[in-house]
C-alpha cells in the first residue's frame, strides 16, 4: 500500500511545552515509534506541522538588529530541514539499516487571489497572554487572534492548489524510499502577475502559511494513495464536542462530515482534508491517535471517511 501519514503538532510540541530541541526530538522519537510498522511494510510519505518552529524562528530573526525580518517561506524552508532530520534519524534508528529515508523540501502552489490574505487565521508561533499578544501586534506589525485561553500570531492560510514536486517523490516511493515532504503545508509559493495583472512562469515565495492537512490531502490525492491518515492528539473526530451526550464517530461519509461545519481553528481542516481525499479517489482517510495509527487503518480505532459505508454514520 501507498500510505501518507501528516502528523499534529502533538507529535513535535504538545501545547505548552518549551520549544526545545530536547523536547522536540523526544516527540519525534515516540513518533518513530507508531510509524516504524508501517514504513516495513509499505510505501510511506510523512508529512508534518511546522507553526512553533516557524513562529521560534520568526522571533529569533526578529532579535537581530538591523536585520529584515525573515519571509515565512524562507523560514518554513528552514523547520522543514530541521524536522526532516529528527524525523529521518529517529525513524531511521528504528528501520533496517539498509532502509533509505529521504527529506524533500516541497513547494505548495496558492492563489494569489484567495480571500485568506484578506483575513489571517492560521496560528503560528507561542501563546502569549493578551496584554503581551497585542503589545507584539503593535511593534511588529503582527494580526494576533484568541486561541482558546491564549492569544498568537497568526497569518494568511491560503488552500493548496497543488505540490511542484509530485515526481520526485513518486519516483522516490517506487525506489523503496520513506519520503518526508510537505512539512507544515509545504514551502507557499505562487507565480507573480505580469504588468497586465496575469499570471507569469515567475514562482516566488509567499508571506503566509498552507495548512498541513490540506497540503497533505492534494499530496495524498496527486500521489494516487491507497489511504491517507491525519494523526493527532485526540482519539477520533467527536460528535457533540464539550457536551455530556459527545461520542467518538467510528466512520462516516464524507458529505455527513462536511455537513456538521466543524471549525477552521480546530478539526475544521481535518474533516476537509479527509472528505476531499475520500471524495475524489473512493479510497478512505482516517483520523485518530498517533499511537494507534495501525488501528486506524483498520478501521479499529479513529474515524474512518469513506465513500463505501453501507451508512452515513456509525458512533464508537
Amino acid at each position: 500500500m501507498r500510505i501518507v501519514v501528516a502528523l499534529g503538532g502533538n507529535a513535535l510540541l504538545r501545547r505548552g511545552e518549551p520549544p526545545t530541541a530536547e523536547l522536540q526530538r523526544a516527540n519525534v522519537r515516540a513518533a518513530a515509534q507508531a510509524l516504524a510498522p508501517l514504513a516495513r511494510e509499505h510505501e510511506l510519505v510523512i508529512t508534518h506541522g511546522n507553526g512553533p518552529q516557524v513562529g521560534l524562528l520568526a522571533l529569533q530573526a526578529a532579535a537581530l538588529p538591523d536585520v529584515a525580518a525573515y519571509p515565512l517561506d524562507l523560514l518554513g524552508a528552514q523547520t522543514d530541514g530541521m524536522i526532516g532530520y529528527l524525523i529521518e534519524q529517529e525513524l531511521g534508528n528504528l528501520l533496517p539499516e539498509n532502509q533509505p529515508l529521504a527529506t524533500l523540501l516541497t513547494m505548495t502552489e496558492v492563489d494569489p487571489d484567495d480571500p485568506a490574505f484578506a483575513d489571517p487565521t492560521k496560528f503560528v508561533g507561542p501563546v502569549y497572554d493578551e496584554a503581551t499578544a497585542r503589545a507584539l501586534a503593535a511593534e511588529r506589525g503582527w494580526v494576533v487572534k484568541p486561541d482558546g485561553p491564549h492569544w498568537r500570531r497568526v497569518v494568511a492560510s491560503p488552500k493548496p492548489q497543488r505540490i511542484f514536486e509530485i515526481r520526485p517523490i513518486d519516483l522516490l516511493l517506487r525506489s523503496g524510499c520513506v519520503v518526508i515532504a510537505a512539512g507544515g503545508g509545504g514551502i507557499p509559493t505562487m507565480f507573480a502577475r505580469d504588468t497586465h495583472g496575469r499570471p507569469s512562469n515567475v514562482l516566488g515565495g509567499v508571506e503566509a502559511v498552507v495548512d498541513k492537512d490540506l497540503a497533505s490531502g492534494v499530496l495524498a490525492r496527486e500521489l494516487a494513495a491507497d489511504a491517507f491518515v491525519m494523526a493527532t492528539d485526540v482519539p477520533a473526530v467527536i460528535d457533540g464536542w464539550g457536551m455530556p451526550s459527545a461520542r467518538q464517530i467510528a466512520s462516516a461519509h464524507p458529505e455527513w462530515l462536511l455537513a456538521q461545519g466543524y471549525p477552521a481553528g480546530s478539526m475544521g481542516p481535518k474533516v476537509e482534508a479527509a472528505a476531499a481525499f475520500a471524495t475524489a479517489t473512493g479510497r478512505p482517510a482516517a483520523i485518530g491517535a498517533l499511537e494507534s495509527i495501525g488501528a486506524l487503518l483498520d478501521g479499529q480505532a479513529g474515524t474512518l471517511v469513506s465513500t463505501g459505508l453501507a451508512e452515513p454514520i456509525r458512533f464508537r
